[in-house]
């Protein structure tokens, strides 16, 4: 008996172990065009009275969504933009609410003006979790920089 509860503690601590390993963390990167980018929108939307609640710089996969998770209070007024590689010839953003309904979709193409930068005010209705889903999709480059930034309007 105790030597099947030994080997069943280690059979739980290795599978853990693996577990881990298994785990997608978020990753920084750097890219100065998408940092230049960032700056320029942070800049023209604080004129606008929206302040930064939360930015990060993200690495990414190509064909791979991003998820983001961020708490929204209801009635806020809030600019989502999503920043991604020059060279992807494909942009897309869906948020979802709690209830994982889908309130947002955009895309945008490599030709088109600001064709990187995805930008979209949203209202919650209700105050809760909402994911945001960043894709990009690069044929020439499998690690990709992504920048995302979440702006609350304050006046």
């Amino acid at each position: 008996m105790k030597n099947l509860s030994i080997i069943l503690s280690f059979a739980l601590l290795s599978a853990t172990a693996t577990a881990q390993n298994n785990v997608i963390r978020q990753q920084l990167c750097s890219n100065e065009l998408i940092a230049h980018q960032a700056d320029s929108i942070k800049q023209d939307l604080a004129k606008q009275g929206f302040m930064v609640v939360k930015e990060a710089s993200v690495s990414m996969e190509s064909e791979y969504e991003m998820p983001v998770i961020v708490p929204l209070t209801q009635g806020s007024w809030y600019q989502f933009v999503f920043i991604g590689d020059i060279s992807s010839k494909l942009y897309e953003v869906r948020m979802f609410d709690w209830n994982e309904r889908q309130v947002v979709y955009q895309k945008k193409m490599w030709g088109d003006v600001d064709g990187n930068v995805i930008s979209y005010s949203y209202i919650p209705q209700f105050s809760e979790y909402h994911m945001m889903k960043p894709v990009q999709v690069n044929k020439k480059k499998k690690e990709l920089c992504g920048y995302v930034m979440l702006l609350k309007k304050t006046k």
